[in-house]
């Protein structure tokens, strides 16, 4: 019985702990991974981000989303993207010679280089977009419910550009990097403090 009792006193705090580790996974916070270059300089490839469920989604937010049914070529479930929000519901959004308007007014992109916001960029609005997307074809702002992402490296991001906006109910949550041996101060800051 003494034996029995022992083996209890370490097995009931493991299932324990086990479980609540579980339950913050799928309620409060989860692990996410950064596949490929798109999020350059700010994430690179295999860098871990912690993901906050229930952070409120700002413009400049980097958020993970599961791009099943968003992108065409994201041909299984769960397939997580990693990019961040350029238009909120309502907005209009439009890029001219490297600058990016929303609603009328440029936003601020010192998280990247002049070469990165000027290559592969291009000049469009939604409206120009929105002729090759298969949803939302003739969209000229971000409809009710959904997100307008971009990558940082826009020259090899596969984005919002192509294939249109993120339904909030496809979005896992809010990216921040808080693994401090992966990155700096500075791409941290790119990557955790610029929501507006």
């Amino acid at each position: 019985m003494k034996v029995f009792k022992g083996i209890l006193s370490w097995i009931i705090p493991i299932v324990v702990g086990l479980l609540i580790a579980e339950l913050l996974r799928m309620f409060v916070l989860t692990v996410a991974k950064v596949d490929g270059p798109s999020m350059e300089p700010n994430l690179i490839n295999n860098e871990r981000l912690l993901v906050f469920r229930h952070s409120k989604v700002k413009h400049l937010s980097v958020i993970v989303f599961d791009a099943h049914g968003v992108d065409p070529s994201a041909t299984q479930p769960n397939t997580d993207y990693v990019k961040r929000v350029i238009g909120l519901p309502g907005d209009t959004v439009s890029s001219n010679d490297g600058n990016i308007y929303v609603n009328g007014r440029a936003i601020n992109q010192k998280f990247i280089s002049q070469k990165e916001r000027t290559t592969g960029t291009g000049n469009w609005d939604l409206k120009s977009l929105s002729k090759s997307w298969s949803k939302n074809t003739g969209a000229v702002k971000v409809p009710k419910g959904e997100y307008f992402v971009l990558g940082d490296h826009r020259s090899v991001s596969n984005d919002g550009r192509y294939w249109g906006f993120v339904p909030k109910k496809k979005v896992v949550g809010v990216a921040k990097t808080l693994f401090f041996w992966q990155t700096d101060k500075t791409k941290r800051n790119n990557v955790n403090n610029l929501g507006y």
